[in-house]
């Protein structure tokens, strides 16, 4: 169990350092939606090229998925070539392999006053059992293109036993906010503008586009949703993609060090240990969102405490990312044939160097440029092996669907919710907070209906069919919903 120990329950890299005003009325060449690694370099990239764009972000710039994350950067990342090749073949993983090292120099191009550091990433095995899997990585990493090494693991800094790895050095650890609104700093000006606390409701596909906030109304030629999740319903992106989420704590050591390396396992569960300063940084824990979560802090926790000296855990938090059906990105135009509204989505938990690359894509596709792996990572695509997976997916938001609409109450009155927790009472969600208020709203998610279910690890109220995450005031947390959660009054 974990022990009463974190300072923050927030991510290590949450820091207000934006500063930039609400949306207002204006005209731009391009607007991005999202203000995160992939919105903003996507802008400055833009501007770079004499486009005037504005960014719009629903909350702070680098505070959405951007700024709760691992902070690696790396194109080595778990076992993703074996899987990309093992669906698509081998070139299908070279064009990742090249896109993702690509994403990893532009980031390190770019990089100033984010604490920048490098270092190597590994896959490693926990377990004789994992060896396997770790040697098919280390192949097909390596015949796709990837610089790796095998070895086991001496590199790594970890007080415990690792029986293989693979490595690709040269890779980066930053602060991903610093780097994110550091970036977003030289957008502003000679026509160009960085919103914040603008979340968009409603965007017209036209000429102009039409970009509706609460504060105001933008205009452009064309549109790039980069909100990781697409929150717009044409091309039915909610029935393509599977959200997660994953878990991390930060832990300060009474002796010993942190990895010097940045690493993940290969089995299941896996684990993804890395280092900011002095602090040792364990993730994973990852559940499809809606399910239970378990107490995934209290097992990293566990897992930290089992091999380092712990004095305590600093910072918690967690993260969502939406994956593909067929494990590749979704990055182009968002609909077929469309020139007006782009799109990025499916980074598989990497999007710190995979939304860089996305940005590199789509600012080439806005300005009518060739890019080499456009068409690899088209939305457009059609992966006839990956449709088992697809059958999947939607199966399960439609068993979620009908099945939860027919789950009675857990309680009969609100009085039998005990404090800090939440109760299904009749068609009502309830929350008691530690103080004794009642938190009440809506189970039914804003998007397209499902019934939300309560993930208790976070005190939020998740989809389960698409991933829209609200708050236990039923405000919205992440998409594809727009709209909070009707409140109820208190039920008796």
């Amino acid at each position: 169990m974990a022990h009463d120990t974190v300072t923050a329950r927030h991510s290590l890299w949450a820091q207000d350092l934006d500063g930039f005003p609400p949306a207002g009325d204006g005209h731009f060449d391009v607007v991005v939606i999202g203000g995160g690694i992939t919105g903003v370099t996507t802008a400055l990239r833009l501007k770079e090229a004499g486009v005037s764009v504005a960014v719009v972000e629903a909350g702070h710039v680098g505070g959405g998925v951007s700024g709760n994350n691992t902070a690696k950067v790396t194109a080595l990342q778990s076992t993703v070539y074996s899987t990309i090749a093992d669906k698509h073949g081998l070139s299908a993983a070279a064009d990742y392999a090249a896109a993702s090292a690509a994403g990893v120099a532009e980031v390190a191009r770019r990089a100033v006053d984010c604490d920048l550091r490098r270092a190597p990433a590994y896959t490693f095995a926990l377990s004789p059992d994992e060896l396997p899997t770790v040697d098919h990585e280390a192949l097909t990493a390596s015949r796709a293109g990837l610089p790796v090494d095998r070895d086991r693991g001496e590199g790594m800094g970890v007080p415990f036993e690792v029986f293989g790895a693979v490595r690709l050095d040269d890779q980066l650890a930053l602060h991903p906010v610093k780097y994110v609104t550091g970036l977003a700093r030289r957008i502003p000006g000679d026509g160009s503008a960085v919103y914040a606390h603008s979340r968009v409701t409603r965007v017209d596909e036209g000429s102009p586009c039409r970009v509706v906030t609460a504060t105001g109304t933008l205009t452009a030629d064309r549109v790039v949703v980069a909100t990781h999740y697409p929150f717009l319903d044409r091309g039915l992106y909610f029935s393509r993609l599977e959200p997660n989420r994953s878990y991390c704590v930060a832990v300060r050591l009474k002796s010993g060090a942190p990895p010097t390396g940045m690493a993940i396992s290969a089995g299941s569960p896996s684990w993804s240990l890395s280092a900011y300063g002095e602090l040792l940084i364990v993730c994973g824990r990852s559940h499809t969102t809606g399910d239970a979560p378990g107490d995934p802090y209290g097992e990293l926790e566990a897992f930290a405490r089992r091999h380092w000296d712990v004095e305590s855990v600093t910072h918690r938090w967690s993260a969502q990312d939406p994956s593909a059906y067929d494990k590749l990105p979704m990055i182009g135009s968002y609909t077929p044939g469309s020139s007006r509204l782009y799109v990025a989505t499916g980074f598989m938990k990497w999007g710190l160097s995979t939304g860089t690359f996305a940005a590199m894509i789509l600012s080439d596709l806005v300005l009518g440029r060739d890019n080499p792996w456009a068409e690899r990572f088209s939305p457009h695509r059609m992966s006839w092996g990956s449709l088992p997976s697809l059958v999947s997916i939607n199966a399960r938001a439609a068993t979620s669907f009908v099945g939860d609409r027919l789950k009675t109450s857990d309680t009969r009155s609100v009085r039998d919710v005990p404090v800090g927790t939440a109760r299904v009472v009749g068609d009502t969600g309830v929350y008691r907070d530690e103080a004794g208020d009642v938190h009440a709203v809506s189970l039914r998610c804003t998007h397209l209906g499902c019934r939300v279910r309560f993930n208790d690890a976070e005190r939020t109220w998740d989809c389960p069919c698409h991933g829209s995450r609200f708050d236990v005031d039923g405000e919205v947390l992440e998409g594809p919903a727009t709209k909070p959660l009707e409140r109820r009054d208190r039920p008796e």
